[in-house]
């Protein structure tokens, strides 16, 4: 802290003498002095600044950028260039990715300059919200952008953007071979954005914990990323989408795999170690699989997705590094509840004189389980809340780490024992959790008082949704009812003939019907060639788990067809749920003449 005033004071000289400079990041930039209170440095390995300088326009805010020494920044740019470039290949193909990019300047050996992109966070900074383990949940990522996001199109808005640029950024951190990723350098935009920052490692050059490599995962996708795509914990058609797009921006960039070999194959001679010689080139080339035709490319892309996703790995490595940040962060973060946009106190919410849990309530969004009502009563007015026993449990959990456990009441348990679940157990933790809530208002002052508590009790967006409408209705009902749609579902195929070859790549079915008890189905696709007497054209599909949607990106071939005999023939196509021991489900099937 004292190095850094010191050096500021430097830089205040510099404007003292010369009145005014352009910044090396962009000639356009013109500042004139530099704002002190708003610099300050990051806690990673090479302590990065960040520095805020004053506009020359008067009707321009601050300029913010990132100095960092003692790392090789053309690797940057040229990371960034390339995704530039990629990203006018998918824009001038008509698929606009929502890329963030940022410049980012080398101003000397190891040394220079990266601009700041405002309103992100990273991923580390949301998951802590939820604790050191947020690495390992599903609903961080979610539950910020809704933070951000309170009304129902802005939300869908960001989810839409995330879909998009998670896309985009699996796409160029696989081609390019972007290492070192943990949720420190993958970062949110408070719309949807997510983006990629700190290129110090790539074309696969990945670091090592003794001979392991860190990066496990072809490319960085994990299920609360999959949570936001789904609207929930189980795919829905959105993931199909999701799949589709980086199918598709893959595709599109493997029609290019000459012009990033040549524009690498450039750089070779330039000194970036990891970048010099053509095993580096070789690693793009593999990645780009020029020789695979688009089907077959596709159901590559699909497997690696489904890779990532069941990597534990990744998940490790963005916990191990939370628990390496833990030490490094300050004593003066506050503690600050994951699903509160903004803190509330004493003075600007107004004295809590009680509060009481009215009932719970059955909900089916953002996941199945119950809610709690709470009446909370100030001076001047009474308000309801509606919250969930892991947001009290969280409140407990953030008041822990402020106060000693002599002030805090104990916590009703979050185990049951035995089945008895459902509608006994949340009434049984009502009846705790208003024990638990009385003691906590009438508390020690300190306690009382304190701003988490005032913050908890206090209206989110949701809750002020819930009290308009019908209030006769229990509000829960209301704003969350699940609707029984139509039973039924539809399979996406794409079907080409080509050198007496008939291929039929089964993409993706959506909206497939329940099983009878009310469980999601294994479902998997058989397909028939008829006539087949001695039943010889089966094919099959491997079989998804558990899902009402799901994506395979398999090609199944039939082989020496004449194209004479394929007018006469017709695709019998069945769509059936693996059961075990007992006999298959069939959940539907279509016939489709050829």
């Amino acid at each position: 802290q004292a190095i850094l005033r010191e050096g500021l004071e430097d830089v205040a000289q510099f404007f003292k003498a010369h009145g005014s400079c352009r910044l090396p990041l962009s000639p356009s930039l013109l500042v004139k002095g530099i704002v002190p209170r708003d610099c300050s440095y990051f806690n990673s390995n090479a302590v990065p600044l960040k520095l805020s300088f004053q506009n020359v326009d008067p009707l321009g805010e601050n300029i913010r950028v990132i100095f960092k020494c003692g790392d090789d920044l053309r690797q940057d740019m040229l990371t960034l260039q390339m995704i530039r470039i990629m990203n006018k290949i998918w824009v001038q193909e008509g698929l606009d990715m929502r890329m963030v990019i940022f410049r980012c300047f080398s101003t000397g050996r190891g040394r220079g300059m990266v601009e700041m992109i405002p309103n992100a966070e990273t991923l580390r900074k949301i998951q802590v919200e939820h604790g050191v383990t947020g690495s390992f949940k599903d609903r961080p990522l979610a539950d910020w952008l809704q933070k951000h996001n309170p009304k129902e199109d802005e939300y869908e808005k960001a989810v839409e953007n995330f879909i998009y640029s998670c896309a985009g950024c699996c796409v160029a951190t696989y081609v390019l071979g972007i290492c070192d990723r943990h949720n420190d350098n993958i970062m949110l935009k408070t719309t949807g954005h997510m983006f990629h920052i700190d290129f110090g490692r790539f074309l696969g050059h990945a670091q090592m914990f003794g001979n392991i490599k860190r990066d496990r995962a072809p490319f960085v996708f994990t299920s609360d990323m999959a949570y936001v795509i789904n609207g929930g914990d189980k795919p829905s058609s959105r993931f199909h989408d999701f799949v589709d797009l980086c199918c598709q921006a893959y595709n599109l960039i493997r029609k290019h795999t000459h012009l990033f070999l040549n524009l690498l194959g450039l750089m070779l001679s330039c000194g970036i170690p990891e970048l010099s010689d053509l095993e580096d080139l070789k690693y793009v080339y593999d990645a780009l699989r020029p020789q695979d035709s688009d089907a077959d490319a596709t159901t590559y892309f699909t497997r690696l997705i489904e890779s990532s996703l069941g990597s534990v790995a990744t998940k490790l490595n963005f916990f191990i590094h939370n628990l390496a940040q833990m030490k490094f962060t300050g004593s003066e973060a506050r503690p600050t509840l994951s699903f509160a946009p903004r803190t509330h106190t004493l003075k600007t919410s107004g004295r809590i004189r009680d509060v009481f849990l009215c009932r719970h309530e059955r909900v089916f969004n953002p996941s199945k389980g119950y809610t709690y009502v709470v009446k909370v009563q100030r001076d001047n007015e009474v308000t309801f809340v509606q919250r969930t026993f892991e947001e009290f449990q969280e409140l407990h959990n953030k008041l822990r780490l402020l106060f000693p456990s002599s002030l805090l009441p104990s916590f009703p348990s979050r185990f049951v024992i035995g089945r008895s679940r459902g509608e006994a157990v949340a009434e049984r933790r009502k009846e705790e959790l208003n024990g638990y809530i009385w003691h906590l208002i009438h508390a020690a002052p300190e306690v009382a008082e304190c701003d988490l508590i005032y913050t908890f009790f206090h209206p989110l967006p949701r809750d002020e949704k819930a009290a308009g409408t019908n209030p006769t209705l229990k509000a829960a009902d209301a704003t969350w009812a699940r609707s029984l749609g139509k039973v039924g579902g539809e399979v996406k195929l794409s079907i080409s003939y080509k050198n007496n070859k008939l291929f039929i790549m089964v993409m993706s079915i959506r909206g497939l019907p329940p099983l009878q008890d009310g469980n999601d189905p294994d479902p998997y696709v058989k397909t028939y060639l008829l006539p087949d007497p001695q039943k010889t054209t089966k094919r099959k599909t491997k079989v998804a788990r558990k899902t009402c949607n799901p994506t395979y990106n398999e090609m199944l071939v039939y082989d020496g067809i004449p194209r004479g005999d394929l007018e006469q023939r017709e695709l019998r196509l069945s769509v059936l749920s693996e059961e075990g021991f007992w006999e298959n489900i069939l959940l539907g099937e279509v016939g489709i003449r050829l």
